[in-house]
């Protein structure tokens, strides 16, 4: 049997990734989930305030165009929360004010909802709770740690979808950056020289950015996607890095090649809708600038 989702960008995200429920799980953390629930349905008629991620979703979506015969709806965004069914209401309450067509979600009432993103065929999936990533990415599925704290993305692309990624244990394997911590800089651009023409094996947000790129191409006029790898690179690593993706043939739109430059203020003139990183520290400098998520793989966690 076809699935209903296959094809699709599917973006799987928790409730406090999408909306800002931050005062919310304060009352969670300091009483219990009787009293996050009661106050969720108080506040049933009041939309949540726009959370971290919800600039990329909302662009996502508008990939998604026409009504019946000829609409096109290549991406599909579906809750996958810890929350109780009786705070789901307020969150598709919520994306029903913003006009965001979500019609698909989980709320597990604080067990890990991970274990869906299989039936799902997820291309990714975001949440504030670090176990629930690591699950994902254990299960292959691409995911991030989403900041709370981040700024929010800027509205001066409205039409563009704009999205950065690291290199090394995020788009790529962390091959290369074991070298590197167990034998210093010098031996890590030797490896990289040595090995340029050889394509570094996959990252675990590889397939994501297959799928974007499937979107890229299949399109729609008013929108678009934008991608960037920023990564602390410098020449003369650079090249296996572009050679690698080359050798997957996909494009990216801008290399930043930092050089153990922070990334922050690069990623704030670049101003993605998000930002992945497999090391908290650059994740705690961009997200002073942008929407960051952690990416947790690699030697480096």
């Amino acid at each position: 049997m076809t699935s209903l989702l296959d094809g699709k960008l599917v973006v799987a995200i928790s409730s406090r990734a999408l909306f800002d429920f931050e005062e919310e799980n304060q009352v969670f953390e300091q009483t219990d989930d009787r009293a996050y629930m009661a106050l969720q349905l108080q506040r049933l008629d009041i939309p949540a305030k726009p959370g971290v991620a919800f600039s990329m979703v909302k662009k996502l979506l508008a990939f998604n165009t026409g009504e019946g015969a000829a609409s096109i709806h290549p991406v599909e965004v579906v809750i996958l929360s810890r929350n109780d069914p009786v705070s789901g209401m307020r969150v598709f309450r919520s994306a029903q004010h913003y006009g965001l067509p979500i019609e698909r979600g989980s709320f597990t009432r604080g067990q890990p909802p991970w274990r869906y993103l299989k039936p799902l065929h997820a291309n990714l999936f975001l949440s504030t709770h670090l176990s629930d990533v690591r699950a994902a990415l254990t299960a292959g599925v691409p995911a991030a740690q989403v900041y709370p704290q981040s700024v929010h993305a800027s509205d001066a692309h409205p039409q563009e979808v704009r999205i950065a990624f690291d290199g090394d244990a995020v788009l790529f394997s962390d091959e290369a950056e074991r070298v590197y911590q167990s034998q210093g800089l010098q031996a890590f651009q030797r490896h990289e020289i040595e090995k340029a023409a050889l394509p570094l094996p996959d990252g675990p947000f590889k397939p994501l950015l297959v799928a974007l790129q499937r979107l890229q191409q299949a399109g729609t006029p008013q929108m678009r996607i934008r991608t960037a790898l920023v990564t602390a690179r410098s020449a003369p690593a650079h090249e296996r890095a572009i050679r690698t993706l080359m050798n997957w043939n996909i494009e990216v739109d801008e290399a930043m090649f930092l050089g153990g430059l922070p990334k922050g203020e690069f990623l704030r003139e670049f101003e993605p809708d998000f930002f992945f990183d497999d090391q908290t520290g650059h994740i705690e400098s961009a997200a002073q600038h942008v929407p960051s998520g952690h990416v947790v793989s690699g030697v480096r966690n």
